[in-house]
């Protein structure tokens, strides 16, 4: 995880759950920032501090971002997030719950947030801004692009590849070697067992 306080982007469900892993590791946490709710308020036992206007006053040497944003569908709300704050600056920091498994030969990359009994095995890269959700399992030699999200309880045999924005839906398996497009929507519970094209929709059992 990068150095500094850390400002949560968003106060739902998923930004509560890092702020719990954030906690756990022993970060410093100076709020969040939700235009959703007034400021002052707490979520997750932290301060609400404003809406994106906050950030325009903060210096962006100072503090690290962490991107509050989930999804269960698209991951388009997430990377846009990413990228304009990106763009002015700021740095996102890499979040590991202190359960998860990692490989020391795995990488993440910046903004990376990998949550609760996770494991990622040898070789595995995870793309920045991608989310590596609650008891994912993501094997060897894996390839997760950037602003992924591997939902709940997914299985990524050994040798997957999956393409920039994608989401795979909870509790979906996907046999080793497939490779999964860019902007792909897996269904889940799906079993995934040949290649899916770039932004394919619901895609069961293919």
């Amino acid at each position: 995880m990068s150095d500094g306080a850390v400002v949560v982007i968003g106060a739902g469900g998923h930004a509560r759950v890092l702020i719990e892993a954030l906690q756990l590791a022993g970060r410093s946490i100076l709020g969040a920032i939700d235009p959703a709710l007034p400021s002052g308020s707490m979520s997750g036992g932290i301060k609400v501090l404003g809406g994106d206007e906050t950030l325009e006053h903060l210096n962006p040497a100072d503090v690290v971002l962490v991107n509050g944003i989930g999804g269960t569908q698209t991951t388009a709300p997430r990377d846009a997030i990413y990228r304009r704050w990106r763009g002015k600056g700021f740095h996102f920091a890499t979040v590991v719950h202190p359960s998860a498994v990692i490989s020391p030969s795995a990488t993440l990359g910046e903004g990376a947030q990998v949550m609760a009994g996770c494991v990622i095995q040898s070789g595995a890269s995870i793309g920045a801004n991608s989310i590596i959700n609650t008891r994912a399992s993501v094997d060897h030699d894996c390839k997760v692009g950037e602003t992924v999200h591997v939902a709940p309880g997914v299985t990524l045999s050994g040798s997957v590849n999956v393409g920039d924005g994608s989401h795979i839906g909870t509790g979906a398996a996907v046999i080793q070697g497939v490779s999964i497009g860019r902007n792909t929507l897996i269904a889940a519970g799906s079993v995934v067992y040949r290649d899916v094209p770039d932004n394919a929709r619901h895609v069961e059992s293919a």
